[in-house]
C-alpha cells in the first residue's frame, strides 16, 4: 500500500507533501501567536469568582433549584460524560481536587478533563494505528508494532494528567512568588482595623493585576469563611488547595489567631519577615552554588580555546622549524 492510493485525485504526491507541510506551519504559527498574545486575566478571574459566589449561595440556600438549573445546560461533553457515568467513578472527586488546586473550578472545567480523559487514549490508538499499519510508515516486526502500539496509547491516557499536574505547580510558583508581598499587605490592612475577611477581600482587589492566581485564591477563602461554618475549615482549604510551606505555615499562624485571640497583625508581620528571610536564604543558596555549576562549563567552553590561543602559536612555529630542518 502506496501514499498515493490516499492522496486524493487531482494531487500529486509532491503537492501533497506540500500541502501538509503548510498547513503544519500555518498550525505551528497560529498556536504561537494566540499563546503570544497579552491577555487580560482579571476580567476571567473576576467573571469564574462571580459564578462561584452564586453557585455556593444556591448550594447553601436553594441547592435543589441549583441541581435544576444545571440539568438543562448540558453540553456536548457533559453528555458524553454522562452517558458513560464517568461521574460517579472514585476518581472523579480526585479530579474535581486536582482542578481547584489549578484555578479550575467550574463544572465545565471537571467534564472537559474528564472528556478528555477518555478520548485522549481512543484518539492516540487511532493516530498509531494508521500511522503504523496503514501507512506503514515503521518497518518493525509485529510485535514490536503491537508494542508501540500499547506504549502511545498510555502515553496518550497520562497527556491530561501531565498537563494538569503541571498546571498546579506552575500555580504554586506564581502564588510562593507573591505570597510575600500581600502579607505585607495584610499587615497594613489588620493594623488598619480590618478584620480577616475583609483584609482578604481588600488584597485579592489589589493583587488582582499583579498576581491574578493569589487573589482569586483569597477571594475564594474570604468568600468561604462569609459562607462555611467553621472558619478553620475555610483556612484549611487554603492550605490544601495551594500545598506549599509557606502557605501551611500562613494557615497555621492564622488558625492559632482565631482560636487563642493572639494579635492579628503581630503573626503576619513575623510570618512576613519569615517568608522574606526564606527568600534571602534561598537566594543565597543559588549564588552559592553557582561557582560549582559553572565550573564544567568553563572547563568545557573556555578552557580549550585559551589553550588554542595561548600554545597554538608556539606549536605552530615549532613545526615550521623543525620542517625547516
Amino acid at each position: 500500500m502506496n501514499l498515493s492510493d490516499f492522496i486524493p485525485a487531482g494531487f500529486t504526491e509532491d503537492e501533497f507533501i506540500v500541502l501538509g507541510a503548510s498547513l503544519s506551519v500555518l498550525t505551528i504559527f497560529l498556536a504561537l501567536w494566540f499563546s503570544l498574545i497579552e491577555k487580560d486575566p482579571s476580567s476571567k478571574k473576576a467573571k469564574e469568582l462571580s459564578d462561584l459566589r452564586k453557585a455556593m449561595r444556591g448550594d447553601y440556600l436553594t441547592p435543589t433549584q441549583r441541581k435544576r438549573g444545571n440539568e438543562n445546560s448540558a453540553t456536548y461533553m457533559k453528555k458524553v460524560v454522562e452517558f458513560f457515568k464517568l461521574l460517579k467513578n472514585e476518581q472523579a472527586s480526585k479530579y474535581a481536587f486536582q482542578l481547584s488546586q489549578a484555578g479550575r473550578r467550574t463544572p465545565e472545567a471537571l467534564y472537559r478533563h474528564l472528556f478528555f480523559k477518555l478520548i485522549a487514549p481512543l484518539s492516540s490508538a487511532t493516530l498509531a494505528y494508521f500511522y503504523i499499519y496503514v501507512l506503514k510508515a515503521v518497518d518493525f516486526p509485529p510485535l514490536g508494532n503491537n508494542f508501540a502500539l500499547l506504549t502511545v496509547t498510555l502515553i496518550g491516557a497520562k497527556i491530561p494528567d501531565i498537563l494538569l499536574k503541571n498546571a498546579i505547580i506552575k500555580r504554586r510558583e506564581l502564588v510562593k512568588k507573591a505570597l510575600p508581598d500581600a502579607l505585607d499587605l495584610m499587615v497594613i490592612c489588620t493594623e488598619a482595623g480590618l478584620s480577616l475577611d475583609a483584609a482578604f477581600n481588600r488584597v485579592a482587589r489589589e493583587m488582582i493585576t499583579a498576581a491574578p492566581e493569589l487573589s482569586d485564591e483569597l477571594s475564594l477563602t474570604s468568600l468561604e469563611l462569609g459562607f462555611l461554618q467553621e472558619r478553620q475549615k475555610a483556612l484549611m482549604n487554603l492550605s490544601l488547595r495551594i500545598e506549599i510551606p509557606m502557605m501551611r505555615s500562613l494557615v497555621n499562624a492564622l488558625i492559632q489567631a482565631e482560636r487563642y485571640g493572639t494579635p492579628l497583625a503581630q503573626s503576619l508581620r513575623v510570618m512576613s519577615s519569615e517568608l522574606r528571610q526564606e527568600r534571602l536564604l534561598k537566594a543565597e543558596e543559588k549564588a552559592a552554588r553557582l561557582p560549582a555549576i559553572m565550573t564544567v562549563p568553563m572547563i568545557i567552553f573556555i578552557l580549550p580555546p585559551l589553550m588554542i590561543v595561548l600554545l597554538g602559536p608556539a606549536v605552530m612555529r615549532t613545526i615550521d622549524g623543525l620542517g625547516g630542518m
